[in-house]
């Protein structure tokens, strides 16, 4: 099957070949024709398969020839850097169309997005919460508002947003088309779904494994040789484009500059840097001038970089379904990947969850010349003060301070 086949309008076309697309993939064939059609979806794709394009070409079809200069269509979307894709996408895919869109999240000034709504744009990709300061503000208008989509809607929920999502979709039209995309549909985005759309399509693709261009490998470590052993992967992986995943903010900055002092190109992508700075790692990454990015699961989420070769959990995640997302970010559009996960005696429930998953035993590898009998260091002892009665055992005299009047009365019970 071809684009040519969805009858999408010719400027769209000029779009689609100046992206470098060819045949459509299996989320974009399913999905396009009933979004086309003005129906309501719920589609689940792992990421990479070409999701965002599955609903940015429908709305840009049905834009294209309507009106202009108010906002026509509002992706609502859980993080700042899976907006700025999604409106890339839109910029790439559209650039015949003189279709406008505009970014709203939070992080950053929000003058220049209140000038972009002013100005009159038909598409806005927005994060909950900064939309909703807007909105309140009177500077962004939803009344004209003829799509919706909730992208990773999961996501979302884990993130505490759906009282707002819920928020923002009272202030929309009740007629419109909504398309809701979700890797996982724990009650609440099922509830969420059932009463935000009409006897939607239901669209399921490649759910509940990684891809298969995606080799994945185990590495059991002891805890305190673990970023040893990540040295030693680094130096004898191929590192043009290495993706790392840790549990926390504090680990993936620490980590990251033990990879930057042992010779290499890195950034990290966490909650604790200011906006600037995540969008130029984000490029920096992407463009090649890092080989390595260190990152958080929130802060990565989303993250669009095709020629991501590995992706390496420093830590195990905490749901499988979080491993299908990290995963997700190598082997991408048919390319071959390496996923390798550093794994502890601690974690020996998660991995039989991952392999339940996958239907199959993980390899575990090794690496050679590496020692791994090095001892734990030990642990520093912690001086306590003796207890007052040793002390005046060994003759020390013990002052003690009377009591205060707030302890004289908190004794005696008086108020």
């Amino acid at each position: 099957m071809s684009f040519v086949q969805f009858n999408l309008d010719a400027r769209l076309m000029t779009g689609i070949q100046r992206a470098g697309y060819t045949d459509p993939t299996p989320i974009q064939t399913a999905a396009m024709p009933a979004a086309l059609t003005g129906q309501d979806l719920i589609g689940t794709a792992q990421t990479g398969t070409g999701k965002t394009a599955a609903f940015v070409l429908p709305i840009l079809n049905k834009l294209v020839n309507g009106a202009r200069n108010r906002t026509r269509a509002l992706i609502v979307t859980p993080t700042r850097e899976l907006a700025e894709q999604i409106h890339d996408t839109i910029s790439q895919l559209g650039n015949a169309t003189n279709l406008r869109s505009a970014t709203i999240y939070g992080g950053v000034g929000a003058t220049p997005q209140i000038k972009a709504l002013r100005s009159g744009v038909e598409i806005l990709v927005a994060c909950p919460g900064r939309l909703l300061d807007l909105i309140a503000q009177g500077h962004a208008k939803l009344d004209f508002v003829e799509f919706l989509v909730l992208d990773e809607a999961d996501r979302m929920f884990d993130m505490g947003f759906l009282p707002d999502v819920k928020r923002i979709i009272a202030r929309l039209p009740v007629r419109r088309q909504t398309m809701l995309f979700s890797a996982t549909f724990p009650r609440e985005i099922e509830q969420l779904a059932s009463q935000t759309l009409r006897n939607p399509q239901r669209i399921a693709i490649g759910l509940s494994r990684p891809a298969i261009t995606v080799t994945h490998a185990l590495y059991p470590v002891p805890q305190h040789l673990k970023a040893g052993l990540l040295m030693q992967l680094l130096k004898r992986t191929d590192t043009n484009s290495v993706l790392i995943f840790t549990r926390t903010k504090h680990r993936a900055q620490k980590l990251a500059m033990q990879i930057e002092n042992s010779g290499f190109r890195v950034t990290s992508l966490h909650g604790n840097r200011s906006q600037g700075q995540r969008q130029e790692a984000l490029n920096g990454f992407k463009r090649g001038r890092y080989q390595i990015m260190v990152a958080t699961d929130i802060a990565a989420r989303g993250l669009d970089v095709e020629s991501i070769s590995h992706v390496i959990n420093y830590d195990i995640p905490d749901t499988a379904d979080a491993y299908i997302h990290r995963i997700g970010r190598t082997g991408r559009m048919e390319r071959a990947g390496d996923a390798f996960t550093l794994v502890t005696p601690e974690d020996h429930e998660m991995v039989r969850e991952l392999e339940k998953i996958m239907g199959q035993k993980l390899p575990k590898l090794t690496l050679e010349d590496y020692d791994y009998s090095v001892a734990a260091p030990a642990k520093p002892v912690v001086s306590q003060r003796p207890p007052r009665q040793t002390l005046a055992a060994r003759g020390v005299k013990v002052i003690s301070r009377p009591a205060s009047r707030f302890q004289q009365n908190h004794r005696t019970g008086n108020k």
